[in-house]
């Protein structure tokens, strides 16, 4: 790989988790700083402050575990992408800019809040997912059945408006079902991802 450095000798690595795709923290490496990283499969860093190099979590054992490398399009900036173990930022929250390193699903994450604040709620009178979920889990599993059939009834027809109609209403009340059962689209990946080793 082409690594282009700058005039001191660094290039800026953005540290990126690689499940969730959240971006943890930037430092710079130097040469010997990127081969160490390649080499030992954990993230060094050359310190600007310290004039050394540095292995993320040398004293706080928050490491970042190497998963890959790439470079930019002009060769000078590194997207290094890792398995973190603990918090990345020294003051002990996930990025360095305070955000939380969940999972992100896209709009089913923001979904999957939304089912939990109404859930929390408990505004029956004016939530539909406060109402069903206090009619308990055999009501919220029966209308996930309900809208497997309707799903399944509408992909044997021609009309792909009320096929993406029904799948949207069939994976909202998923969402509902695993939120019942006290799980998240995070532990769904997660068992795809080990049926996949």
């Amino acid at each position: 790989m082409t690594i282009k450095y700058d005039k001191n000798g660094l290039v800026p690595a953005i540290i990126q988790d690689a499940s969730t795709k959240q971006v943890l923290m930037l430092g710079y490496m130097n040469e010997e700083a990127y081969h160490k990283t390649i080499d030992s499969k954990l993230v060094t860093f050359f310190s600007r402050s310290k004039q050394r190099l540095w292995t993320k979590g040398e004293e706080s054992g928050n490491v970042l575990h190497l998963v890959d490398v790439k470079n930019d399009c002009d060769n000078d900036t590194l997207l290094v992408r890792v398995n973190p173990e603990g918090p990345t930022c020294h003051t002990g929250t996930d990025t360095c800019w305070s955000e939380e390193n969940r999972s992100q699903f896209g709009f089913f994450s923001e979904l999957e809040r939304i089912i939990d604040q109404r859930v929390a709620s408990k505004d029956t009178d004016n939530s539909y997912v406060a109402r069903l979920f206090s009619k308990g889990i055999n009501k919220v599993a029966q209308k996930v059945g309900e809208e497997a059939v309707e799903t399944v009834i509408e992909a044997m027809d021609t009309n792909d408006e009320l096929f993406i109609y029904e799948s949207a209403d069939l994976l909202f009340h998923y969402l509902m079902l695993l939120k019942a059962k006290g799980f998240s689209l995070k532990d769904i990946e997660n068992e795809l991802k080990s049926r996949h080793k």
